[in-house]
């Protein structure tokens, strides 16, 4: 692998948690919405990632594929809340999937593998930079 790649890999890794990162908001800014048909509710969406290995000639680099996104098939929870302008016939109501926990432990550990990524563009520039100066003296 050389040292380029390095850029490649950090910036797949980057892509991918954005990805991650956009679905655990859809996921936050939906968990208290309701609906009236459990068929219609918002499910957790969750995206499902590879690790592709490309080979270019005689090197071998890995990067992050983001393969899809996939929805929840827990079952919606239900609730008795005839007072509900969404509330069915039986005075029941449905809402997402959604586990606000959970999907605030997701935010943080890919805030933390985005800022992980950084730092590494960062190191290997700041290494790319010293190499270079080696010859100013």
């Amino acid at each position: 692998m050389s040292t380029f790649d390095v850029f490649t890999v950090a910036g797949s890794g980057m892509s991918a948690q954005s990805v991650r990162l956009n679905t655990v908001a859809s996921n936050l800014a939906n968990a208290e919405s309701v609906s009236t048909d459990p068929s219609q509710v918002y499910r957790a969406k969750h995206p499902v990632f590879q690790a592709a290995a490309s080979t270019n000639g005689n090197k071998a680099s890995t990067a992050v594929n983001v393969l899809g996104i996939t929805e929840s098939t827990a079952a919606p929870d239900s609730r008795y809340d005839p007072g509900n302008p969404l509330a069915n016939s039986d005075g029941y109501v449905y809402s997402p999937n959604v586990n606000v926990v959970e999907e605030m432990a997701d935010m943080i550990s890919a805030s933390r593998s985005y800022q992980n990524d950084v730092e590494v563009m960062n190191s290997a520039r700041n290494m790319l930079l010293d190499t270079l100066k080696l010859g100013q003296s």
